[in-house]
């Protein structure tokens, strides 16, 4: 670390530790909301939801074959088969706007395009099948429906654009580095083997993630026996583990494992922190009132589109817990059109997770990213409010 930074971090700290009023309730409750919200997420998310993905982001990193990802997502592949796939990828992955991060590092540096990859960064967390059917069972079959409509759709034009955007970038980064050199025809394991070990490991993380609807019988059969079903994949994978690589391909995946796990967690957990002090849990105050932002989303305005797209974005929502924090405030007298803002900003984006992206990235990119992601969910709420309020 420079010198320079280190000052930086010490002059910071310190007029932090002199200035702010700690005796004051408002920010000694806002800072215990932080800490808790940081718990909450460590016990809620940790274990079962980023550990997991950073073993596939480390997979991805040693096991996927490179050629495979540029022939799929990189920046000269097939738009038409790059998109689809990366828009439809969170009805099969279902997690959260922080667990796609490691996923989304692992495709970027393997040589994934800027498009793809933003579309899979978008798409992972929105297009959360559980989120959908909740959404049109709690706040209204319209809304559900235009949900999924407009995650599927952001995916595909937010990663069209960010390719158009970047385009001049992608192309220096293909000719300036390796990924213009692969042979997009390497293959390291027969293909039926990389195809089942990472389908086990996505088998894992949607299993023992599974939650609880008391209104779907099928589906609470299955969150039953969700141990017991990710018990029985995670001794499939040792037996993967174990006959298929060799000992100096488990060490790398372990390096790699490790290093998106020092290179994301600081940041999110950062973020956290930032993002509970500033608004608080579900059903608790930060330093900004709830009743702020009940007071600025009412009606179908372009200010109360904007201002829920806003919060939605820099706001962390843990996956479903957005839709009951909409049914409350849709009784407060929020608008419809804002409701859906919050919806297609809320699940994709939040403060942590913006600063893993621009970890990832550069923070050109991430902005641009949060721009588009910003203006698209504002635009749609406007449109749809008009129609539906």
């Amino acid at each position: 670390m420079k010198e320079r930074t280190v000052l930086i971090l010490i002059v910071l700290t310190f007029g932090a530790m002199y200035f702010i009023p700690f005796g004051n309730t408002l920010v000694s409750s806002s800072l215990l909301e932080a800490f808790l919200m940081l718990q909450e997420y460590a016990r809620a998310h940790v274990l079962f939801c980023l550990v997991p993905a950073f073993f596939i982001a480390g997979a991805i990193a040693n096991f996927l074959s490179q050629g495979a990802v540029i022939k799929y997502f990189g920046a000269e592949a097939k738009k038409a088969v790059s998109y689809a796939i990366a828009s439809v990828s969170g009805a099969i992955l279902a997690v959260c706007s922080c667990t796609v991060l490691p996923l989304f590092a692992g495709i970027y540096k393997r040589g994934a395009g800027i498009g793809p990859a933003t579309a899979f960064l978008y798409s992972g967390p929105a297009i959360n099948v559980l989120a959908i059917i909740l959404t049109a069972r709690v706040l209204g079959l319209e809304i559900g429906i235009a949900r999924a409509i407009g995650a599927i759709l952001f995916s595909v034009i937010i990663g069209l654009l960010m390719h158009l955007i970047f385009l001049r970038d992608e192309k220096n980064r293909t000719a300036d580095s390796e990924f213009g050199k692969i042979d997009t025809k390497d293959v390291t394991k027969p293909l039926w083997q990389t195809a089942l070990f990472f389908f086990t490991m996505i088998a894992i993380i949607v299993f023992v993630n599974w939650g609880k609807d008391v209104t779907m019988t099928a589906w609470n059969a299955i969150y039953r026996y969700k141990y017991f079903i990710s018990g029985a994949f995670l001794l499939f994978l040792a037996y993967m583990i174990i006959s298929w690589f060799k000992k100096e391909e488990l060490g790398g995946w372990i390096s790699s494992t490790w290093g998106f796990a020092k290179q994301i967690l600081p940041l999110l957990f950062a973020g956290v922190l930032a993002a509970g002090f500033l608004l608080g849990r579900p059903g608790y105050e930060g330093i900004i009132p709830s009743r702020w932002v009940s007071m600025f989303v009412g009606g179908n305005s372009l200010r109360a589109n904007l201002f829920a797209s806003l919060v939605g974005a820099f706001m962390y929502f843990a996956t479903l817990t957005e839709v009951p924090i909409l049914q409350g405030l849709l009784g407060a007298g929020m608008g419809k059109g804002p409701a859906l803002a919050l919806l297609l900003s809320g699940p994709a984006l939040s403060l942590p997770n913006m600063l893993v992206i621009k970890s990832v990235i550069g923070a050109k990119k991430t902005v641009v990213y949060v721009m588009l992601v910003v203006a698209m969910a504002t635009t749609s709420g406007i449109f749809f409010g008009h129609y539906f309020n």
